[in-house]
């Protein structure tokens, strides 16, 4: 069945949350620790601050659905020829970052590979905010943040920044590779204006030449690894959103090079920020002692019978909620938690065993007043049988599909290992849960009715969530099977498995869905409970990014270049420099 009790062969996955409810702009006062809301229907994503076509943070919205209003928008073009190209523009040598778009401006995370500026030549290792024009691709500025000393166990070679930065009129916020969160001018210097408090932009030693036109303008910048002692593991890469004047950010926090040792449990996972001045408002770190690897993935905001709910997907496998409007003595409401896993699932790190418990790197996405997961882990640790979940966020306390017990029947606390393993004497057990939020789960489904569960058949390992629209839920897994669904039910209408590794997620329009693969394929199907593929078009090289619309363009960002599509435009083409 679509939505079957999942199997012990089965119970480890990925896990995901995105989400196309109508969004409520709440006004918080930051000057108390519980502020007294004021809600009111929002006329744009999350303010008024950006374009009614623009798409200014990472799935759009906070609820995290890739869903554009768009149409007439092409499923045919030649980045040779330039059909349909309205133009391209060189990015580094390997951009994980979906691009944003707002007032006028494209935001990209990368990595130095294009060598925009003069005092960082191609061959130094950055990562990377680029801010291009919207009309034509011209490069306008740049942030760029120096690699971390410890190397890859903070800060992996080569990666750039892929953290997907949050836009709201002239302000751009992302968290760098370096575990800062940065608030910049997304004027950058044009506007012959330092913005503050940060005023220091231009270092005493300079490595070339000041090119201060297309230098970042930072407003201000928190080091979570200084200040909160945060040890991001390999890379910190949340992508922020708002809620009100409230930024919401994943910490990263995870374990160190031994992959068993988490060096800093108490440092904050999630936490609130004054999104003016960035003063911590809450944090939180209930994964703890129980992270599992690492912390990769970024928060999503909902309200549920009036209550506005932040969702952050923790480095143990839970899923939390809890109040995006009010919080006491630094620290927030907890509303619910979820337990991704199955209680008899093991942590054995790089295994690739049907039984084994991992984390979330999707983002919880949220539609129609409803809740959406995958479980994941680093790609580097294989592929592998997964799940997607559907959660019913009015619950409250702990809504897992299961509790643990001991022989009493009392509860017992979540462990890193398995906890179902002896406690003394005690021998705890896996007991359904009779507060579960679980309205349905997606693990494998037998569509051809041969008793056998084959490849494309399964829901693997995910690393991005679901997108839904007019009834129909697409989620591309990790192994690159593309799963229709159902999103009230689970029933499933339909698979394919284009046989590539796929990281990004799917974008859909009115009438089409695109979704890119490691091969560097653009995969577009028609938006239908029944299995048609439209076209399948190579953009060169790997696309591990989110495809996304804005103003009835769509954006492309494969490895080292970032193409605008748009029907009736034969535009330039860029060369990467690296490819000159």
């Amino acid at each position: 069945m679509g939505h079957s009790a999942p199997a012990d062969g089965n119970r480890s996955a990925i896990f995901l949350l995105i989400g196309t409810a109508a969004i409520l702009c709440l006004c918080l006062n930051l000057g108390a620790d519980s502020p007294t809301p004021s809600q009111e229907q929002a006329s744009l994503p999350f303010n008024a601050k950006v374009g009614l076509g623009d798409w200014p943070q990472f799935g759009g919205t906070p609820q995290r659905n890739n869903v554009p209003l768009a149409g007439n928008l092409p499923i045919d073009w030649d980045v040779t020829t330039g059909r349909n190209l309205k133009w391209s523009a060189p990015l580094g040598s390997h951009t994980f970052g979906t691009p944003v778009v707002a007032n006028g401006r494209v935001f990209v995370g990368t990595n130095n590979g294009a060598g925009y500026l003069k005092r960082y030549p191609p061959d130094v290792d950055l990562g990377v905010l680029l801010c291009l024009r919207e009309t034509d691709g011209e490069f306008l500025w740049q942030f760029s943040a120096e690699k971390l000393p410890a190397g890859r166990v903070h800060d992996w070679p080569l990666q750039g920044i892929v953290s997907t930065p949050v836009v709201e009129g002239d302000r751009v916020w992302l968290v760098s590779n370096r575990g800062e969160v940065v608030c910049l001018d997304a004027e950058g210097f044009r506007d012959r204006e330092n913005d503050g408090p940060f005023v220091s932009e231009k270092p005493e030693e300079l490595k070339g030449p000041w090119e201060e036109a297309h230098e970042a303008d930072v407003v201000w910048k928190f080091d979570m690894m200084r200040e909160l002692v945060v040890r991001q593991h390999n890379m910190a890469s949340c992508s922020p959103t708002i809620w009100g004047d409230v930024l919401f950010i994943c910490t990263s926090n995870g374990v160190d090079e031994s992959h068993s040792n988490i060096p800093s449990p108490e440092a904050p996972s999630f936490m609130a920020m004054n999104k003016h001045t960035g003063k911590v408002l809450w944090t939180d770190n209930s994964p703890g002692k129980n992270i599992l690897h690492g912390q990769w993935s970024s928060p999503a905001v909902g309200v549920f019978n009036q209550i506005p709910q932040v969702l952050f997907a923790g480095g143990d496998g839970w899923l939390y909620s809890f109040r995006a409007d009010r919080w006491n003595a630094g620290k927030p409401e907890l509303l619910w938690k979820f337990d991704g896993n199955h209680k008899t699932a093991i942590r054995i790190p790089g295994a690739r065993s049907m039984r084994l418990r991992d984390h979330i790197l999707a983002t919880p996405v949220i539609h129609d007043g409803l809740v959406y997961l995958v479980m994941g882990e680093d790609p580097e640790h294989g592929e592998r049988p997964g799940y997607l979940w559907c959660l019913d966020p009015t619950k409250r306390g702990d809504v897992s599909w299961e509790l643990v017990v001991d022989q009493f029947g009392n509860a017992v606390p979540p462990q890193r290992l398995d906890p179902t393993a002896p406690i003394g004497k005690l021998q705890p057990r896996a007991i359904p849960n009779p507060n579960s939020a679980v309205v349905w789960h997606y693990g494998y489904h037998d569509q051809n009715g041969d008793g056998k569960v084959d490849f494309e058949e399964i829901m693997h390992r995910g690393l991005s969530g679901p997108t839904i629209r007019n009834g129909i839920l697409m989620i591309s897994d990790l192994s690159g099977v593309l799963h229709c669904l159902h999103p009230k039910t689970g029933k499933v209408h339909w698979t394919h498995d284009w046989l590539d590794t796929t990281w990004g997620g799917v974008l859909m329009t009115d009438r089409h869905a695109y979704c890119g693969s490691e091969n560097g394929d653009i995969h577009i199907f028609e938006l239908s409970t029944v299995k048609k593929q439209l076209a399948q078009i190579n953009m060169d090289s790997s696309v591990y990014s989110t495809p996304i619309v804005a103003n009835n363009v769509l954006y492309f960002a494969n490895k080292s270049e970032l193409f605008a599509i748009a029907t009736g435009e034969r535009g330039l083409r860029r060369v990467p420099r690296s490819k000159k």
